[in-house]
């Protein structure tokens, strides 16, 4: 019997992935369907939603869900949900389109999936402005004055926003294949059945994830040791679907956390694993998104530190903390978020207490600390610049070093206040 925390929605794992003979025939009905290209976040979201990890979806929203879910953080039908979940498409490919329709699903000449119609709608530019300031509007500096204005220009999030497609499909949806992933990053890209399997062999109750978009920093390790000294355990739980420009590919990362995890962890407590998803970098609001799956994965604690899922200054340093205070509590079976936030102060390196730290247990002042943080990493080595003492592990930077004098060409890096540290009393 499983002592691990149950999906999310009350129903198990939702799990619209086809295989085998029901797969072959799908796919041979998929051939002769209507056709429409999907995005790069629209093909993780519904790998997502194949492989049980946005249980309780079985689709993408309707027009119902997504003014709820943009408005209250519920679904329609009043259970947990934190961030739209939409496909959209051409006016012209909407036009050929009734509900009741069955339309294939394809990125990049790859068959992705079908999907049944049951609501075709429309969202306009207003109505993308208001999704947008619900969504992406945080507390920070860049969500201050004329945030759109700002966002549209800065935020990748928004800019996702403001490209979809005007026209948007609802409905159920039979996903007929996981792309690249398995193969792509074998032993490490795990559906939640699998690795709710792994974590029962070691039989875990009590489980964290540490989301990873960035290498795996002194701060990141320490996040994660803290969380192995009170949980069964923790899966360093890295995204392996598309960033924005000047982050470093998923390839190099699981390379970075491998060499972590072998030479600095006890390996039986601590589970390397990757998802799909594309990053919205959608601050607080993302957290609650990251929260939720995980329950679906099986972790009922979310490790959340200092500007989590953030982008530029548009979010409050700890807003990704606080919002879990603010969420809506179903008392409807299955319908609440179980996953908790593991709230955890700003973390760095101090010469004066010799060794990792944060606000909450360093009496010292800014100088005597190295501020830890990935966009900063990644800025002093894309410009070649030495990376200060006590900042990340040497072999893990060597990693790192090999990876930025492979590039032939190199993205600009913005630092935000956070990240310099330049926030911190």
């Amino acid at each position: 019997m499983s002592k691990l925390v149950p999906p999310h929605g009350g129903k198990g794992l939702v799990i619209r992935l086809l295989a085998g003979a029901e797969r072959e025939a799908e796919l041979k009905k998929a051939a002769g369907l209507k056709k429409i290209q999907i995005t790069s976040q629209e093909k993780g979201d519904l790998i997502m939603i194949g492989i049980g990890g946005f249980s309780p979806l079985d689709g993408f929203m309707t027009k119902a869900d997504w003014k709820s879910v943009c408005e209250k953080m519920t679904l329609a039908n009043g259970t947990f949900w934190p961030i739209p979940v939409m496909l959209s498409c051409t006016k012209e490919d909407a036009d050929g389109i009734k509900v009741g329709d069955e339309v294939a699903l394809e990125r990049n000449g790859l068959m992705m999936a079908t999907i049944k119609v049951s609501e075709k709608f429309e969202l306009s530019d207003a109505d993308k402005a208001w999704e947008s300031e619900k969504i992406y509007k945080g507390a920070g500096d860049d969500s201050q004055g004329d945030f759109l204005a700002k966002a549209k220009a800065e935020h990748p999030g928004v800019q996702m926003v403001f490209n979809r497609k005007p026209c948007y499909l609802a409905g159920q949806v039979k996903v007929l294949s996981e792309g690249d992933f398995p193969e792509k990053f074998p032993g490490v890209y795990k559906t939640p059945a699998q690795l709710r399997a792994e974590m029962d062999e070691h039989g875990w109750r009590n489980v964290a994830a540490l989301q990873l978009r960035n290498p795996m920093h002194r701060s990141h390790e320490y996040l994660c040791k803290i969380a192995v000294e009170v949980m069964d355990g923790v899966v360093i739980h890295s995204l392996v679907g598309a960033l924005k420009p000047g982050d470093i590919p998923a390839e190099v990362r699981v390379k970075c956390i491998d060499t972590l995890v072998k030479k600095y962890f006890v390996e039986k407590n601590v589970i390397q694993a990757g998802y799909p998803l594309d990053m919205r970098y959608a601050g607080p609001r993302e957290a609650l998104l990251h929260a939720t799956f995980r329950q679906n994965y099986g972790m009922n604690y979310l490790i959340v530190g200092r500007d989590h899922a953030g982008v530029g200054d548009f979010y409050g340093m700890f807003e990704a903390q606080t919002i879990f205070d603010t969420i809506p509590q179903s008392k409807e079976p299955g319908k609440a978020l179980l996953t908790q936030p593991l709230k955890i102060d700003w973390t760095f390196y101090c010469f004066k207490c010799d060794g990792m730290a944060s606000l909450r247990t360093c009496p010292h002042s800014k100088e005597d600390r190295v501020i830890l943080s990935g966009t900063k990493l990644r800025k002093m080595l894309s410009e070649n610049a030495p990376v200060p003492d006590h900042f990340g592990r040497e072999e893990v930077l060597d990693i790192l070093r090999e990876y930025y004098a492979s590039l032939t060409e190199k993205v600009e890096i913005k630092m935000q206040k956070a990240a310099a540290g330049s926030s911190m009393k």
